[in-house]
Order: C-alpha cells, then structure tokens, then sequence
C-alpha cells in the first residue's frame, strides 16, 4: 500500500523547490501600516496573483513593472525587493541550463530600464503638461502687468485699484489647484491656533482677531496659518 504523503505549499514539482517568503512579507507589510495582502494589492495597484508570486519567490517570473509598483508601496529600493523573495529560489529549469539564470537577469535588467526611462518620459510630459497649462491661465497677466507696472513707475499717481484686475488670473490658477484664503485680509473672525498664527499679543480659542496677512489650504490640507492680531475689546 502506498502512503499519501500531505502536498506542501513551500514546493512544486512542476516548478522546481519554491520557498515561502509570507513571514518575510507580512514584516515589510507592517512597517508601511498595511495590515493584509488584500491591502498592499490596492496600495500597489498590482493583482492579488502578482503578490501570491512574490509570496512564492517566483521573482525571476514576474515582470518589473509590478515588481517596481509593490517595491514603491512596501518602501524599499527594488533590488532589494528582488534580493530578498529571490533569496533561496531554485527553479529545476535554472539548474539544468545555468545560462537560462543569466538571461532571466538579463531581462530582468532590460525591463527595468525600458520601465524608468517611459516613466522618466512620462515624468516630463506631465511636468510641460502642468506648464502648458499654467501659462495659458496666466497669459493676460503675463502680457498685462509688465506694461502697467512700467506705467505706475512713470506716473505714481496711478492709483493701484487700476492693478487689482490684472491679478484675476492669479487666482483662477490658485481656485483650479484648488487653494483658497482661510479668510480675507482684514475680516475679524474667532481666534483657532490650528489655522492663525498670532503675530503680537496673546488670544485664547474663540477670541476675536483680525486678518492681517491671508493664510491658504489645499482642500483638507493646510498650506499656511493666516497671520493675525488680537482685536482690543471695547
């Protein structure tokens, strides 16, 4: 009578002897606060199957692309990523023909560098992109204001009001990144530490003071504390 013998997942007769690399994977995981491998999936943008390969040491099989991805997510150079799940894989094929190990590096390198240079490319297409844009947005106060600032320099007697529509564009740009004033200059409103920063005088939370410099933020993201004074009570 033959005796079953129990399948192991650290290896594959079909794919060579592949070791377990969960624990080591679950330590990187909680060091970037991802709790699941469900959860580093989404934090890489990778299929659950690429991170079952990467579990099974099965590097060598695995494009450069989502290896790059989980390396960013997980917060390690990739070559180092690929040191530690490639780290104690033998692949049956690999050991018959030791040059099929040179070429799979080989490819791994070439992948790697056809990756970073599109991604450099895309880098800079974004970046002229972003720049296009901007201009076009601020085309009227680029070809404006340089005239009227050489008239207010000529006749001081302009009166700055005559300026203030040329600045219009200046905010479009800010309201399209999404920024805005905490509050405008000059208004009075409740002392909050989180978003004023006295500039003389003591307030305590609720107390009134005054706008005297505009602080911004970026939706929930605060950029600068509004610089304030007390307002002096009656």
């Amino acid at each position: 009578m033959t005796e079953l013998v129990p399948h192991s997942p650290r290896s594959s007769p079909a794919s060579g002897i592949s070791l377990d690399h969960t624990a080591a994977l679950r330590e990187l995981m909680q060091r970037v606060g991802l709790s699941s491998f469900k959860a580093l999936s989404r934090a890489a943008a990778v299929s659950k199957w690429q991170i079952e390969q990467l579990r099974q040491g099965r590097v060598a099989h695995m494009r450069v692309e989502p290896l790059l991805k989980i390396s960013q997510a997980l917060q390690i150079p990739l070559a180092d990523l690929i040191a530690r799940f490639s780290a104690g894989t033998l692949d049956a094929a690999c050991l018959a023909t030791p040059q099929a190990n040179q070429t799979t590096l080989e490819q791994l390198q070439h992948e790697y560098q056809r990756l970073h240079t599109q991604l450099s490319e895309q880098r800079a297409l974004l970046q002229q992109e972003f720049q296009q844009t901007s201009l076009h947005i601020l085309e009227s106060w680029l070809l404006q204001f340089p005239t009227a600032a050489y008239a207010a320099q000529q006749n001081p007697q302009i009166p700055a009001t005559r300026l203030l529509p040329l600045l219009r564009p200046i905010d479009q740009l800010l309201q399209s990144w999404g920024v805005e004033a905490i509050a405008p200059v000059g208004s009075e409103l409740p002392y909050d530490p989180h978003l004023h920063q006295l500039m003389d005088g003591s307030a305590q939370p609720g107390d009134r003071v005054k706008v005297r410099y505009a602080g911004y933020r970026q939706g929930e993201k605060l950029l600068y504390r509004a610089k304030v004074s007390p307002v002096a009570s009656a």
